[in-house]
C-alpha cells in the first residue's frame, strides 16, 4: 500500500499564486509516476500534471506555461508550482502515484481562485 499526503490549497485572487506538495510514503517501487490531477464542481477529474521518476513531464494543455510539476525521488515528494492562476482553476486537486498496475490517490486539496 501506499499513503500520499497533499498539502498547499488555499485560496488566491486571480492571477496569484500557490504550490502543492504530496509527499508518499509505504510500498513506493523505484519507477513510478507521481502527479497532479483535479476535480471541479460538476466535472470529472482531469489531469493536470504528471511526473515520472525518469523526469518524463505531461501537462495538461490548460496549464502549460502557468504551472511547474517537480519532483524529488529521494524522499518520494512531488511538487506543482501554479502561478498566474485563474478562476477556471478553482477545483479539489488530487496527488496520484501510478505503479505498475496499480493508482494510488490523496484526498485531495482544494484550490479556489477568485476573481
Amino acid at each position: 500500500q501506499v499513503r500520499l499526503v497533499e498539502s498547499g490549497g488555499g485560496l488566491v485572487q486571480a492571477g496569484g499564486s500557490l504550490t502543492l506538495s504530496c509527499s508518499a510514503s509505504g510500498e513506493v517501487l523505484s519507477f513510478n509516476i507521481m502527479g497532479w490531477y483535479r476535480q471541479a464542481p460538476g466535472k470529472q477529474r482531469e489531469l493536470v500534471a504528471t511526473m515520472s521518476t525518469r523526469d518524463k513531464i505531461n501537462y495538461a494543455d490548460s496549464v502549460k506555461g502557468r504551472f511547474t510539476i517537480s519532483r524529488h525521488n529521494r524522499d518520494d515528494k512531488v511538487s506543482l508550482q501554479m502561478k498566474g492562476l485563474e478562476p477556471d482553476d478553482t477545483a479539489v486537486h488530487y496527488c496520484n502515484l501510478h505503479q505498475g498496475i496499480q493508482r494510488y490517490w490523496g484526498s485531495g486539496t482544494r484550490v479556489a481562485v477568485s476573481s
